[in-house]
């Protein structure tokens, strides 16, 4: 019970800061806050993505390609143009270095406003920091596990932010159900996304990528972030964009 909480405490926490911070926050801005709240929201990135730690502002600009050349050679991450899934995600890593580390030729345009704490960037993505996350899974697991299948989930921990992106770039556009015709392959992936926060509503997210709503097109699509946004709105964490809650980029 201990080990199965510990889960899906790392799975939603994850996957709540890669779509709040990383993607409505860094990619589309569709909420400003302070430098003070955006610290806040990078230390909590770290911690819960821990030893997959993902670069909000190499993150935020790769997912601005992602949206301006979709399904196109020149997508970071588009299955029409990949093998495979792990194809895929070995095209991403490499485009997603070559951002992190300053390699990239790409336009400027693309990497205005994107949040940038320099030190929080190169600590969380030193190896001997995901190798020290990789030991508290596994010890953690060792002291709790209470049955040797429990050890099949320690690499979703490992590689947590990878693995949602998969389920998104790769799923997404080849499974699921259409509300919008949009010029790429972008899918509603679950009609009651109980598992990506309202991720899994790609093809509503494609049609109006600026709305911060990412479900509601359809009764059973409900977006659990939404209301988050809306409560951080209200009590001052953040400034949603005016006309951002029905409003489309």
């Amino acid at each position: 019970m201990i080990i199965l909480t510990f889960f899906l405490a790392h799975w939603y926490l994850s996957v709540l800061m890669q779509t709040l911070f990383l993607h409505r926050y860094a990619a589309h801005q569709m909420f400003t806050m302070s430098k003070g709240w955006e610290k806040v929201f990078y230390v909590v990135t770290f911690i819960s993505q821990g030893s997959s730690f993902l670069s909000p502002r190499a993150y935020g600009i790769m997912h601005r390609l992602h949206h301006a050349y979709a399904d196109t050679e020149e997508d970071p991450h588009s299955p029409k143009y990949s093998k495979s899934m792990m194809d895929m995600m070995w095209k991403t890593r490499q485009f997603y270095n070559d951002i992190l580390n300053n390699r990239d030729t790409i336009p400027a345009k693309f990497k205005k406003g994107v949040p940038n704490w320099p030190w929080m960037e190169w600590f969380g993505d030193r190896w001997p920091v995901r190798v020290a996350w990789g030991t508290f899974y596994v010890l953690f697991y060792i002291q709790f596990a209470t049955s040797p299948w429990l050890f099949l989930l320690l690499p979703f921990h490992f590689f947590m932010g990878p693995v949602h992106g998969a389920i998104i770039n790769w799923c997404a556009h080849r499974y699921g159900y259409i509300n919008f015709k949009v010029d790429d392959t972008a899918k509603n992936l679950l009609p009651f996304d109980f598992l990506m926060m309202g991720e899994s509503y790609h093809n509503n997210h494609h049609r109006y990528g600026g709305r911060a709503n990412f479900g509601g097109f359809r009764w059973h699509e409900f977006d659990p972030a939404y209301p988050l946004i809306l409560l951080m709105n209200k009590v001052g964490i953040v400034k949603l964009r005016r006309g951002r809650d029905e409003a489309y980029m």
